[in-house]
């Protein structure tokens, strides 16, 4: 999907996530993966871009796209950098299968000025309805497994995550919702965003940082 910038990965959430990065920035991608979003980012915002990944392939992946990313686990390795290191620390659809939710965004939050999570909604509609009448653990493109090998092992709603960044001191500078190929901006999602969106991305901050 194309958002009129001149690029595009085919993956909205890494789209709409690219379109919040200032060029040039200090970018840590957390849980990269293959590295698609940080050479993404590299190439078209010129960042300096450093990436961290649990599994060895993906590892591999980066370093054979000249990524500077190395293997940790964001439950525990985030407490190595320093504060305020990075301009923006990004988790995209990592955050549901960390084990401490809470603990890796208050890491993230020390590290870096800005913060930007996406991930699947538990909220959404078909969620709901797939669970309501068959009574069982929902399966959406969004969440494609089945809850015996699933890798989400801490499913939030978008009022669930909102709720954890007021707890941890974060504002909210910027959602967008994606439903299938809808995008939508909003400020701050409330229940109609929390029943329609299949995933979202959030855009935070230290609220400190908003008084200097």
């Amino acid at each position: 999907m194309s958002h009129g910038n001149g690029y595009s990965t085919g993956r909205v959430d890494l789209d709409l996530i690219a379109q919040m990065i200032a060029p040039g920035s200090r970018v840590l991608d957390v849980g990269c993966g293959d590295g698609e979003l940080l050479e993404l980012l590299t190439r078209k915002k010129n960042v300096d871009g450093r990436g961290v990944e649990l599994s060895q392939e993906g590892v591999n992946a980066c370093v054979a796209r000249g990524l500077s990313v190395v293997q940790g686990d964001a439950d525990t390795d985030l407490a190595d950098y320093p504060d305020d290191a990075f301009d923006y620390v990004i988790l995209s659809q990592t955050i549901q299968a960390t084990r401490n939710p809470r603990e890796v965004l208050r890491a993230m939050k020390r590290i870096g000025r800005h913060v930007v999570v996406s991930f699947p909604n538990f909220g959404h509609w078909r969620v709901r309805l797939q669970l309501l009448f068959s009574g069982r653990m929902p399966e959406t493109p969004s969440l494609g497994h089945s809850w015996y090998d699933t890798p989400n092992i801490h499913l939030c709603t978008l009022l669930d995550f909102t709720k954890l960044c007021d707890d941890l001191g974060l504002a909210i500078e910027d959602v967008v919702t994606v439903s299938g190929e809808t995008t939508r901006r909003l400020t701050r999602p409330g229940a109609i965003a929390n029943l329609l969106a299949g995933d979202a991305v959030f855009l935070l901050s230290r609220h400190d940082r908003q008084t200097r």
